[in-house]
């Protein structure tokens, strides 16, 4: 290995099986507030917005858990990886039956794998993470979850737009849009709100658009064809706030494109 000793990967292996178990009651408010976030239709009585589990089982940090970057301390459930990057950066998402609103349910996530890679960026640690949701005694929602972890990397420029733009539905996100996100996932790192921080400690030339925003909004833009069976997602390249994005494609894949032509995710999807 490059820049991590074999003890270390052993050590974030170790944590292959560990397993957390929480209960909630999935909430009509909360499920609305991510809806509106997402621009779905609020009426979430009648009609789930699009992966509608994401407004539940958010993460809990004290302040005093809070690292530098906004993100929980690394530790506890997930391995304490030192690598400075983490992104999420898949999902595979099965819908087994929906959700019940007013009801009890039950997730229970499980560190799957820790594997070792290397990239032209150097060492990257990818680590899946298994979700079920349960209610009433059956399985809802089945959720495979990959995170990876890298080190910081040479700073990004911002992307030239192409002389023609990508043709598609066009999704313009706005930094009102980020913090709405931001506030109904509970998800405080910086990258999506710290302009200074942003360009200053990670390199990037803009605020960037979460990576589960765009996963929803290329979920209900498949979900106009049918309700989703499966939603399997992998970011290839980040959206910056203030440019363009493009959604696009067929039944069985959707695509949401960067202004200058590059593919920023991809999503197979199979309908019911």
């Amino acid at each position: 290995m490059s820049n991590l000793d074999l003890a270390a990967l052993e050590e974030w292996k170790g944590a292959v099986g560990r397993a957390e178990t929480r209960s909630e009651v999935l909430e009509h408010e909360s499920l609305r507030r991510y809806a509106l976030a997402v621009d779905a239709d609020p009426a979430v009585e009648t009609v789930l917005p699009p992966l509608p589990h994401w407004a539940f089982f958010l993460p809990q940090p004290t302040d005093a858990e809070i690292g530098e970057d906004g993100h929980p301390r690394r530790g506890g459930f997930l391995p304490a990886i030192t690598l400075p990057r983490r992104m999420f950066a898949a999902a595979d998402i099965v819908f087994e039956a929906p959700l019940l609103l007013g009801h009890k349910a039950e997730m229970v996530s499980t560190v799957a794998e820790v594997n070792h890679k290397s990239g032209r960026s150097g060492d990257l640690i990818f680590v899946e993470v298994d979700r079920v949701i349960s209610q009433d005694g059956a399985v809802r929602i089945r959720e495979r979850q990959s995170y990876v972890y890298r080190e910081m990397g040479d700073p990004a420029p911002l992307p030239v737009p192409a002389e023609t733009a990508p043709d598609g539905e066009v999704w313009h996100p706005g930094p009102v849009n980020l913090f709405r996100f931001s506030a109904v996932t509970f998800n405080s790192h910086r990258i999506h709100y710290d302009l200074p921080y942003t360009q200053g400690e990670e390199g990037y030339p803009a605020l960037i658009v979460h990576g589960p925003f765009t996963a929803a909004k290329l979920a209900g833009f498949a979900g106009r064809q049918g309700p989703l069976a499966r939603f399997n997602f992998r970011a290839q390249s980040p959206l910056f706030l203030g440019q363009p994005i493009v959604l696009q494609g067929t039944n069985d894949e959707v695509r949401a494109m960067r202004c200058d032509g590059a593919t920023a995710m991809t999503a197979k999807v199979e309908y019911r």
